[in-house]
């Protein structure tokens, strides 16, 4: 029978006041505890498991059967865990939980069992791969005499190669290819369990240039339920809910995780503006039910999921990918400008969308460029309803008719013009496209003088 495998943790905790100032953690950064620890600390493996609460895992094979642990976070006054799951949920799974109170009156660390089947011995030479890491509410911490452990405030679901030093959802069990295929026609089989029925789902091929799939559902009267799925081009992916369309106002829930595996997280954003300080992380209009985010990566994909507790959602959806190999950071979590968007109307009853590409370079006022057009169409309407209003030619208002219908037609094709001109100078195009709209229209003005010297000749 093979040593039964036998695990140690130490607990740190960033921030406290039991430490002489505030730290920060990273990777990149030496490990200095002014504890001392029963192993060999120059050789751990590390990992940034967490970054939207700041979770960084080190760990090493201390002997053939031996694995040791230590899981930095910053101390926000809660308590913070790491479980280990066979099958990545949580019911069945076994966790370490750990804390110390913001001014060290207490502290503790304890293993817990997350019932629901019954317990077995695993006999294996390395740790569980799943892991699932969860925060507690600030200042509730379990006590004696029975140690109750409240729920927690939000948690994460996560996969690791111990052997790689690669960690998140996309080292897909069953060992698939790096296919980026997904669509509403194909079935939705994720490897992580999900605490929502996925077989009735609405879905949506929402933005095909990023390959963007909307799922969605009304779990109930005020629960509606999304998974968003998009190809992981290594930057962090966004859904934007908008009460007028614009970005300014809206609320979004911004998810990444890195090709390599090495970082992931999730968080909702409020837009109050458009530069990278005015996108104020932890903010937002959205209900976003508690426990219900998760962020995952499967065969080259990212599949971001959460409910909503609302009777209706905005319908008003604006999509984003990030910049690549950009990812919001601790402390300040701070969301760098999208490299693409797409703002879209969603009717949820019946699955239509509609919506207009907005590209990255388009934060300019275009309010007078959406009225141009406004005023072109309305003006074609009129030109087009004035033939049934025409007046025979031996009429006398005919001559006034003519004069109107020539002169409006004329006032269209100018305005026209001069918005499609304009329509290129917003979006900062250059010069390459004044010169091949130039041509075109310069072809149509030909043709125009053409026809027009015909019909002189015949008269």
């Amino acid at each position: 029978m093979k040593a039964p495998l036998q695990l140690f943790f130490v607990i740190t905790f960033l921030g406290s006041v039991l430490r002489a100032r505030t730290e920060t953690d990273s990777c990149t950064s030496n490990l200095n505890l002014k504890a001392p620890t029963p192993f060999d600390t120059t050789n751990l493996q590390c990992l940034s498991v967490w970054d939207a609460q700041g979770f960084i895992l080190r760990y090493v094979q201390t002997s053939t059967n031996i694995w040791s642990f230590i899981l930095s976070t910053p101390d926000t006054n809660s308590y913070i865990a790491i479980g280990f799951s066979a099958s990545g949920s949580m019911v069945g799974s076994s966790a370490i939980v750990g804390w110390v109170a913001s001014r060290g009156a207490s502290g503790g660390i304890k293993q817990y069992y997350l019932g629901g089947v019954t317990p077995n011995q695993l006999e294996t030479t390395e740790p569980l791969s799943w892991l699932i890491l969860a925060t507690g509410s600030t200042g509730l911490f379990p006590a004696a005499p029975n140690y109750s452990l409240t729920k927690h405030l939000d948690k994460f679901s996560t996969r690791i190669d111990y052997s790689k030093v690669n960690n998140g959802s996309s080292q897909v069990i069953n060992g698939s290819s790096s296919s980026q295929g997904d669509s509403c026609d194909s079935k939705l089989n994720l490897s992580i369990p999900l605490n929502f029925d996925t077989t009735k789902l609405n879905c949506l091929s929402i933005w095909n240039a990023q390959g963007y799939i909307l799922r969605y559902s009304q779990t109930s009267s005020n629960i509606w339920s999304f998974i968003l799925s998009a190809p992981n081009q290594n930057s962090y992916i966004s859904i934007g809910f908008s009460p007028n369309g614009g970005m300014v106002g809206s609320s979004a829930i911004v998810g990444w995780i890195s090709s390599n595996g090495v970082t992931g997280g999730m968080k909702q954003y409020y837009l109050a503006g458009y530069a990278p300080n005015q996108v104020v992380p932890d903010r937002g209009n959205l209900p976003i039910i508690n426990n219900s985010t998760m962020i995952t990566s499967q065969s080259s994909r990212l599949y971001m999921v959460f409910q909503l507790q609302t009777n209706q959602p905005l319908s008003r959806l604006i999509y984003a990918v990030g910049p690549n190999g950009v990812f919001p950071t601790v402390p300040s979590f701070v969301l760098m400008q999208h490299q693409d968007k797409v703002s879209v109307t969603v009717n949820y009853a019946t699955g239509v969308i509609s919506g207009l590409i907005l590209n990255n370079q388009l934060h300019v006022d275009f309010n007078l460029h959406k009225a141009l057009g406004v005023i072109i169409l309305v003006l074609a309407c009129l030109q087009v309803m004035a033939f049934v209003a025409r007046p025979k030619k031996e009429s006398k208002v005919r001559k006034h008719w003519n004069l109107y219908h020539h002169n409006i037609g004329r006032i269209v094709i100018i305005l026209a013009i001069a918005n499609i001109f304009y329509g290129i100078h917003l979006g900062k195009e250059g010069s390459a496209w004044n010169v091949a709209y130039g041509i075109v229209l310069a072809i149509l003005v030909s043709i125009a003088l053409i026809f027009e010297i015909g019909l002189w000749s015949k008269h």
